[in-house]
């Protein structure tokens, strides 16, 4: 991408937003990030209670967790795009907030919101200690066809 290109990529910010949106998509599904994820809440999950009250170590853990997505993130996106601005996509998200809404959103928002964080390593704790029922049982399959 040349130095034009770059110029009107930062002026069409929808544009741009999205093609970072796609970047983080490509990103996040990689297995490369799904294994440090899953890594991070298996070191992290048991400290973690429900309810409001927050322990301090919460703050220690939320602070890994963003600085090491963010950089992971950030790292991907240098290589794909020669004009990556974090300050730019940053900000658009933020203006984008109320009408933005699906998983890779929802992770986003774990690196701006505590509680939204929290809400995850919760849910990720609950799959750990079995809370949650095997979906398979409940499916069955039949033929149209007598």
């Amino acid at each position: 991408m040349d130095f034009e290109e770059n110029i009107i990529k930062r002026q069409n910010s929808s544009e741009y937003f999205d093609t970072v949106i796609g970047h983080i998509e490509d990103i996040v599904i990689g297995e490369e990030f799904q294994h440090m994820v899953n890594q991070f809440m298996e070191c992290y999950y048991y400290e973690f209670e429900p309810g409001e009250e927050n322990k301090i170590i919460y703050t220690e853990i939320y602070q890994k967790y963003t600085n090491m997505i963010e950089a992971h993130i950030v790292e991907h996106l240098n290589r794909k795009m020669t004009c990556f601005d974090m300050d730019l996509f940053a900000m658009e998200l933020e203006n984008k907030k109320t009408q933005l809404d699906g998983e890779i959103f929802e992770l986003l928002y774990t690196l701006t919101d505590f509680l939204a964080f929290k809400d995850m390593v919760l849910d990720y704790k609950a799959y750990k200690e079995g809370a949650y029922d095997d979906l398979n049982k409940g499916i069955s399959v039949t033929g149209l066809q007598k």
